[in-house]
């Protein structure tokens, strides 16, 4: 058997540490952020050590969990990256972000009871005021360039009813129709006003 190349030992140290976020979010959202560091180990398969060799901190730990799903929805946005959003652009935010709730839902249930909890805001603030202003300076573009009278408030109102729609439709799944509820925000926000 050959020696494991470099390419492969950083595989295999992402799964792992793919693998520890999982667990991690899962007490997260159980226990709290309380959830100890020894037990989010054990749940992961590893020695408590070993887990300090992925995330030097409890801290570092939970804001990796918390910043991979803001993450995750942020590389949709802007598919070009030129700070402009198109109707296409801005349709396929809206579809995308909708897609990987619905292909995720079990994730985004406690990712969304986690993300709530005080502490874990705190832990990501700092982070989230770097991404956010350019995320609103685009969108606050695009509606105006729709004829918005107010459209740093269309923004807000806009992230807002798209953070509802996911945590409601992983609560109760059966009560959400996604697709006609992806299409009436499109053509809510698409249309001229």
């Amino acid at each position: 058997m050959s020696p494991r190349t470099k390419e492969q030992f950083e595989t295999i140290r992402e799964g792992r540490r793919e693998q520890i976020m999982q667990v991690a979010l899962e007490l997260f959202a159980s226990e709290g952020i309380q959830a100890p560091i020894s037990k989010i180990a054990k749940e992961a398969g590893i020695s408590k050590g070993l887990l300090y060799n992925y995330f030097k901190s409890k801290d570092e730990l939970l804001h990796d969990v918390a910043i991979s799903g803001v993450k995750e929805i942020l590389s949709l946005f802007d598919p070009n990256h030129d700070g402009v959003l198109a109707d296409e652009e801005f349709s396929y935010f809206v579809s995308e972000s909708f897609r990987i709730i619905e292909a995720n839902p079990e994730y985004w249930k406690l990712y969304f009871r986690m993300i709530m909890l005080p502490k874990v805001m705190d832990v990501i603030r700092g982070e989230m005021m770097e991404m956010l202003p350019r995320l609103l300076e685009v969108q606050v573009k695009y509606f105006a360039s729709k004829g918005s009278k107010d459209p740093e408030t269309d923004a807000m109102f806009f992230n807002a009813m798209l953070d509802g729609v996911g945590m409601n439709y992983v609560n109760n799944p059966d009560l959400f129709d996604l697709d006609k509820i992806k299409n009436r925000i499109i053509e809510i926000f698409t249309k001229q006003h």
